[in-house]
């Protein structure tokens, strides 16, 4: 298990939360935490973007610009 301090609303504050064991195998990295003073569970969201691509943007303007005839 591994343990974290953070905010909990329920408690109104600064509160040890612990990741219970993960059936989902993501070990000591688990998204879900509760806290230690309430059992209010918390679920961890982080999120991955990818970086734009440069070719699709050259092509998209490339496509509206106009030329004289």
């Amino acid at each position: 298990m591994s343990d974290r301090e953070l905010y909990c609303d329920s408690c109104e504050g600064v509160v040890l939360f612990e990741a219970p064991p993960c059936v989902d195998g993501h070990g000591a990295d688990c998204p879900e935490l509760i806290c230690t003073g309430c059992g209010a569970a918390v679920l961890i969201a982080t999120f991955a973007f990818r970086a734009p691509r440069l070719a699709n943007r050259r092509a998209a303007t490339r496509s509206t610009t106009r030329r004289a005839a």
